[in-house]
């Protein structure tokens, strides 16, 4: 008798506006993995140091706060349930003000390495779809399959738009803090934003989201083929 092969790990980057979290989502519920998101985990950090009206500027503070925290990514039916210290935040870490904070909090190198460290713990053993702006190059650089998902700006403005519902003098604001988010994630110089060397690149530019998740799910076939 030998052990089954380790299930994939594999990871999803790319900007704000791609796809990122519901091709990450659709295709974990189709594989049978957890979806395990980077992102909700630096929401859920920057929402604490919201309530405890902290500086985004000062890591050493943040970081502080981040291993005084307990996130958790609960696995449900519908999706994660983020917890933080045991309270369920999932929606709270979406709106607005935490988006902006997360992006800001997020450039902080040793943030980030707790950040690391931790994904890390949470996907070693494989059986996960991670979707965020380094789990190629920094968090599973040894990633089974690495996505890198892109979109024209202007496609991506739209879509975060349309998924908000935001019309009007609001939208404009709103487009120009995804631009600022591209600009910061990009610029860091704590893991910045870029495709690896051994990522599919994926332009969802003109592809809709079943088109999207038909060419990964074709993609994940044949690395699990190759194992065989």
């Amino acid at each position: 008798m030998t052990d089954p092969p380790r299930k994939l790990i594999i990871a999803i980057d790319g900007p704000a506006g791609a796809g990122k979290s519901t091709i990450a989502s659709r295709l974990a519920r189709k594989l049978g993995y957890v979806n395990l998101e980077s992102g909700a985990m630096y929401r859920a950090l920057a929402l604490r140091a919201i309530e405890w009206d902290a500086s985004f500027d000062d890591e050493a503070a943040l970081l502080k706060m981040a291993q005084e925290s307990r996130i958790t990514l609960d696995r449900s039916i519908g999706g994660n349930r983020v917890l933080l210290n045991g309270k369920d935040v999932s929606q709270r870490i979406r709106e607005r003000d935490v988006t902006e904070a997360a992006s800001r909090i997020s450039v902080h190198p040793k943030v980030r390495e707790w950040m690391v460290a931790r994904q890390r713990e949470m996907g070693i053993g494989g059986g996960i779809v991670m979707e965020g702006r380094d789990i190629g190059t920094r968090v599973f650089p040894d990633a089974d399959l690495k996505i890198f998902l892109d979109a024209d700006p202007v496609i991506r403005e739209q879509r975060r738009l349309d998924q908000q519902q935001v019309k009007g003098a609001p939208a404009q604001a709103m487009a120009a803090e995804l631009r600022e988010r591209d600009r910061r994630d990009r610029t860091r110089a704590a893991s910045p934003l870029m495709a690896a060397d051994d990522a599919v690149v994926l332009d969802s530019t003109s592809m809709s989201e079943d088109e999207v998740l038909n060419r990964i799910g074709e993609l994940v076939e044949q690395r699990l083929a190759a194992r065989r």
